[in-house]
């Protein structure tokens, strides 16, 4: 029998001021003397939900979910001053300190296993071990596949609606293209990019979702998606992740990866969807093959959503199997 996400446990939550105009919002979760565990949310410009603390044992761990820099109920909402990579890897470690935690376990997808590298490497010493899924490197080749050409060829009707508008000339470079429209456009042109960008984002993400509904349902979710245009808290959300685009995620080609051995010696377990059409598995497999005594596990018919059937019970088998390795 598979294993699924663990009751809904009561947390609390609490806003910490950065050196800049952030404040970040956290909630805490669990047992605060149990294993602490960081969740790193993905995008960049997503959030946290009340699902996310469920992935751990509330008897065992200690659970800290927070907003990222813009995101979420961090405010203020969709702000990109001071938000690069650094800026948030100094926040996990602010939010370490603040709650006095010796080591946590980094749990990260997407993203947020980006993230989550970019951390352990920073600051080794804090980590106790890192769970990650679809890992996404931030490299110009997992960029590429998503909003240049690979998931292109795979979503061929939905990769003609997501350029459709932008004039031949600048195709060459689609993630420059929407970030001009998004972030130097009017109000109309942001809500109309901010939407035609999700909807792609959107098809690549939840397409083996997709497969199990009717045809219908499936064509309700698109436009669904498109009426969220009138939602300016979209057009924060997409220049958010189009801001970290389009400055390559303010980290030099291929950091992560040649930067491997400063990761500390810590168990590390790497979970990807075979299905995945939005982070590349080769790059889960460039991690697992980079760092001594990680365990790589791939999954059948899974694709890129922590909220897939196989990723749930994957996941909460992991957070489990840590506990026991932590005793």
């Amino acid at each position: 029998m598979q294993k699924t996400l663990y009751p809904a446990s009561a947390s609390t939550s609490f806003t910490l001021n950065t050196e800049s105009v952030h404040q970040l919002y956290i909630e805490t979760s669990g047992n605060p003397l149990g294993i602490p565990v960081v969740f790193l949310h993905g995008g960049p410009g997503s959030s946290c939900n009340n699902n996310h603390r469920r992935y751990f044992n509330p008897e065992h761990y200690y659970i800290i979910c927070f907003d990222q820099r813009g995101c979420g109920l961090s405010t203020p909402h969709g702000e990109l001053t001071d938000n690069t990579s650094q800026h948030l890897v100094a926040d996990i470690e602010r939010i370490r300190e603040h709650l006095n935690i010796p080591r946590w376990l980094v749990f990260g997808g997407s993203w947020g296993a980006s993230l989550g590298l970019l951390y352990a490497q920073a600051h080794p010493q804090r980590v106790s071990g890192m769970i990650l899924r679809g890992s996404f490197l931030a490299r110009e080749q997992d960029l590429f596949w998503f909003a240049q050409h690979g998931a292109s060829e795979e979503f061929p009707e939905a990769w003609q609606a997501f350029i459709q508008d932008i004039p031949q000339g600048e195709r060459h470079d689609l993630v420059a293209a929407y970030y001009q429209r998004l972030h130097h456009g009017d109000n109309d042109t942001q809500l109309k990019y901010a939407a035609i960008w999700s909807v792609w984002s959107g098809k690549v993400a939840t397409y083996n979702l997709g497969q199990r509904t009717d045809k219908h349902s499936a064509n309700n979710a698109i436009t669904n998606d498109a009426q969220r245009q009138t939602d300016p808290a979209l057009v924060r959300k997409v220049k958010i992740e189009t801001h970290y685009a389009q400055h390559r995620y303010f980290i030099a080609e291929n950091q992560i990866l040649d930067n491997l051995h400063q990761l500390p010696k810590v168990p590390v377990t790497i979970i990807h969807g075979e299905l995945d059409k939005t982070c590349l598995h080769t790059a889960s497999r460039a991690l697992a093959a980079g760092i001594a005594n990680s365990e790589f596990i791939q999954l059948a018919d899974t694709g890129h959503l922590i909220e897939e059937a196989n990723m749930i019970a994957a996941l909460v088998d992991a957070t489990d199997r840590f506990v026991r390795q932590y005793q």
